[in-house]
């Protein structure tokens, strides 16, 4: 029996694309002299770089989701635990409820203007099996004593979202035992079933909880919005560090004032929006 023959090699045909085609690659190639077809329509080529067409561009529309973090009795109300305990470890519910009305002025304009509300909820289990002292051994004596604080146990009043920004039928409840809202949630999950991809943070600790879930989320690709006068922080130093951060490196800070009015200006549809670029 006649031994095969080697196949013949393929011939590139003028204008293919060599990725993916390990027998068209050689050494001397690089992304320059790639060539590929991606037409729209069997004409206009999209997202032309000088590396060839580059991966899907994303459209001009944004879809934003409204974040409210920790607005909830034990943090935020007279009679929770904040200020029943929340002097050991310098909390101070008189900063956390003046933005009570900026963030009550947005929920009412992204109900307006048909944004998804996500509300979170810190809780903990009375029996403290959620607390991080289960996990760790370093924990910096600030933290330690928060933990000490009987704070939003899970079912207790002091865990409930404050009356003056109670959830609508419509709106999302994020229950969540960690920092950031992103840790072992369906957070993620039910933002993209909304194909949401900005996220406009409000709430409080801006230091904390706020700053943990907005890096998260810019970190898993969202763009940030952080309301600077619908934040709070019981720590100036660490609030405004948090503020510095997303303005040098993550996003946009802007006021109340100036989000509602770019939201308005930029509607360009049920939920969709043309941010200024």
């Amino acid at each position: 029996m006649a031994a095969p023959q080697n196949p013949t090699p393929a011939t590139k045909e003028k204008g293919a694309s060599c990725i993916g085609l390990a027998s068209s690659f050689t050494p001397e190639s690089s992304y320059d002299n790639i060539t590929m077809n991606n037409e729209v329509d069997g004409s206009k080529k999209i997202n032309e770089g000088k590396h060839g067409v580059m991966p899907r561009k994303r459209s001009s529309i944004s879809y934003p989701a409204l974040m409210v973090i920790d607005m909830q009795n034990g943090f935020c109300n007279p009679g929770g635990s904040y200020e029943e305990y929340g002097c050991s470890i310098g909390a101070d519910i008189k900063t956390y409820r003046k933005i009570i009305p900026n963030v009550a002025r947005l929920i009412a304009a992204c109900r307006e203007l048909k944004i998804p509300i996500f509300y979170t909820q810190q809780v903990r289990e009375s029996s403290g099996i959620d607390l991080y002292t289960r996990l760790h051994r370093i924990i910096p004596s600030r933290r330690a004593e928060f933990l000490r604080i009987p704070a939003c146990v899970r079912g207790t009043w002091d865990a409930e979202i404050l009356d003056e920004l109670r959830p609508a039928e419509g709106d999302h409840i994020i229950v969540k035992r960690r920092d950031s809202t992103f840790q072992d949630t369906e957070l993620d999950l039910w933002l993209k079933s909304f194909y949401v991809d900005t996220l406009i943070f409000t709430g409080v600790d801006t230091g904390i909880c706020v700053d943990n879930t907005l890096m998260d989320g810019f970190n898993m690709g969202y763009d940030v919005i952080l309301v600077e006068d619908a934040t709070a922080s019981s720590w100036e130093k660490i609030g405004k560090a948090t503020i510095m951060k997303v303005r040098g490196s993550y996003g946009w800070v802007l006021t109340t004032a100036q989000l509602v009015e770019m939201l308005h200006a930029s509607k360009r549809g049920k939920g969709a929006f043309k941010f200024p670029t």
